[in-house]
Parts: structure tokens; sequence; C-alpha cells
């Protein structure tokens, strides 16, 4: 049985990544799912000073344990003016502070979703050939545009097309580990 750690890449309290990775964890049977709210995560806003004068921060350093010990992950991205979210990508700054290649041999579902038609797409990009230079592997991905049309609470991904799109990446995802 593997391990597989899930979040999104926002630190909002309403965030529909997060609800996506929710509900894709929840289709997952025969592995461990461990979900993070990364919401209830704070991170300091990277910068040399801070890590020369307070080293790293303990959440980040749990992180990146959690990351090492897990076979795959499943992250989903939000976008923020075409790219992914400050919060994000100050993650990954410290996380590859701690460990440059704290990516190392990790098989990656990586989805995104927005209220756009674009599904943050441009984010999905972004970071799906960022993640590669921390020694991760992006096994497959997915994007859901238009989420509060195409999503709902208790029934999950309502467009047919789009739930047996998720379904096969998913599919193909665990295939991996």
């Amino acid at each position: 049985m593997a391990t597989i750690l899930a979040f999104a890449g926002s630190n909002s309290s309403t965030s529909i990544n997060f609800k996506l990775v929710k509900y894709t964890s929840g289709l997952i049977q025969q592995n461990e799912v461990k979900v993070m709210d990364l919401s209830l995560f704070p991170v300091p806003m990277y910068s040399a000073d801070t890590e020369n004068d307070h080293g790293y921060p303990e959440d980040v350093v749990g992180l990146q344990k959690d990351i090492k010990n897990a076979d795959g992950l499943i992250i989903s991205v939000n976008e923020h003016n075409s790219g992914p979210s400050a919060y994000f990508k100050n993650l990954m700054d410290w996380l590859s502070r701690v460990d440059k290649r704290f990516l190392e041999e990790k098989k990656i579902f990586l989805m995104s979703t927005s209220p756009g038609k674009r599904g943050a797409i441009s984010s999905l990009t972004y970071v799906k050939d960022t993640l590669p230079r921390f020694g991760g592997e992006i096994a497959t991905t997915f994007s859901l545009p238009s989420f509060n049309d195409n999503f709902d609470p208790e029934k999950g991904i309502l467009d047919g097309e789009l739930k047996v799109e998720h379904q096969e990446a998913l599919a193909d995802f665990l295939k991996t580990l």
C-alpha cells in the first residue's frame, strides 16, 4: 500500500483547489492518503535574512518530512494573474532551501481549477515545468475549468467527460506508485 500526501497550493480557507483535492483523495481506496489543509499552515515570506536569523520554519521542515515519507503527491494549484499564488511559490522556495531535491523520486498528480474557463491552466503549466527541477516526476495532470459550474460538493465533478478524464488521470497516477 502506497502513502499519498495531498494538498492544494492555496492558503485560502475557501480554496476550490482544496475542495478538488479532498474529492480526489476520497476516491482512493487502496492506499493511505494524508490530506493537508495549507490554510492552517502559516509560512513567513522567504528571505535570506529570515533564513539566516531564524532558520527554517518548523511547519516547512515538517512538510518536507511528510513529502519525503510519501510515495506520491496530489497537488492542486490555484492561479493568481496567470501564475501560481505567491503562497505556493513561497512554500516551494522554503522547501527547496531545506532540501533542493525535496521531491526526489516523488510521483505527482498535478491538478488545477478556477472559476474561469481555463481552469488555472497557466499555473498548472508553470508548476508542471518547475517541480521536476526539485526531483519530482509529474505522473499526470488534470485541469477542471469553470469550477462553480462543473463541481458540486456532494456529487463531485458534474460534467461527464471531465469526470471520466479525472478518473483516468487518477488511475494513471495510482499505477505509477
